[in-house]
């Protein structure tokens, strides 16, 4: 069942490029100088930040422009488990 508060993609997608605005903002950086920095092109930069629609690639590279790839490290680093039961097996298994 799908919790009311779950978060949609489109959700998801909308409040990474807030971030990335905000960020950017912070660093005094117009859309043009981080579109360049980023190794994209301003329209498609600019898309990014009014829809959330972006390749992978390119919100890696503009991740790298921001000084944040670390922010990567965790994205399905860490195993989501449901229950303790869960947890013994797999140290078990281990």
């Amino acid at each position: 069942m799908i919790s009311l508060d779950q978060k949609t993609s489109f959700d998801i997608v909308n409040e990474v490029a807030a971030r990335v605005r905000a960020r950017r903002k912070e660093r005094r950086l117009t859309q043009a100088q981080l579109a360049e920095k980023a190794g994209m092109s301003l329209a498609s930069y600019k898309r990014f930040e009014q829809t959330g629609q972006v390749s992978f690639q390119s919100l890696a590279s503009v991740a790298i422009a921001l000084d944040c790839e670390e922010c990567f490290d965790a994205l399905f680093a860490q195993r989501q488990y449901s229950s303790i039961e869960e947890v013994l097996n797999a140290k078990a298994a281990r």
